[in-house]
């Protein structure tokens, strides 16, 4: 979710404004997957690089992640969906924390869309602290080295249990991928879009989606 504040530079407004309306754009496509059929999004709210922002700048997201988790768990129960946090949620206030693993709670039996956070997380990082687990576990004689595989390495990231991304959007017209996803994202397709966070919604979900459907996925094999 990228381009919150170019959308508010453009308006002669703070960035908070478009951190705001990023979250009208957050609320737009949880609904507008679930009406197109999309069972698991992953949204990149956060990254471990973000917190060398301005610190006014990182207290205002902070607490705009304060009001969401309170203000959503509610809405999202009851519509089906299950959320989950991943990333660092150790360097957010224990209030905050609290509010995370509430939430994760309220919402673990829920099936109809798994919805997973992307808070103070980067993919390198996830990827060392897969590698780290897995070292321990050698090393405690639970884990043999030739039990190690792509497999068995992927399930050990914060994203184990779920599938990997079968589409990645990347909003405001940036053409990389920024530290998210990194080992999970091998096979994944790309879409890229012009169009600043806080004005996606409906139509541009659509599109990409219409965009994924016509590509020819061949995860390296030769088809015909």
């Amino acid at each position: 979710m990228d381009g919150n504040g170019r959308w508010a530079k453009k308006r002669g407004l703070p960035r908070t404004a478009g951190h705001r309306q990023g979250i009208e754009a957050l609320r737009r496509t949880v609904k507008s997957a679930m009406a197109q059929g999309v069972r698991y999004v992953t949204l990149f709210g956060f990254s471990s690089e973000n917190w060398s922002r301005p610190q006014m700048e990182v207290a205002f997201l902070v607490s705009m992640l304060r009001r969401y988790l309170r203000a959503e768990a509610a809405d999202l129960h009851a519509q089906g969906v299950r959320l989950r946090i991943i990333g660092e949620r150790e360097r957010f206030p224990t209030d905050i924390v609290r509010l995370m693993d509430g939430v994760e709670a309220q919402t673990a039996g829920n099936d109809r869309l798994h919805l997973t956070l992307a808070l103070s997380y980067g993919g390198r990082q996830d990827i060392v602290q897969s590698f780290k687990q897995m070292i321990c576990l050698v090393q405690r004689g639970e884990l043999k080295l030739d039990d190690i595989d792509t497999t068995s390495f992927g399930r050990f990231l914060s994203t184990g249990d779920l599938p990997d991304p079968d589409l990645i959007i990347r909003t405001s017209g940036e053409i990389r991928v920024s530290n998210f996803l990194l080992w999970q994202m091998a096979y994944a397709e790309m879409v890229f879009m012009d169009v600043l966070w806080p004005d996606f919604g409906e139509a541009e979900l659509a599109s990409a989606l219409t965009h994924y459907s016509q590509r020819d996925r061949r995860f390296g094999a030769v088809v015909g």
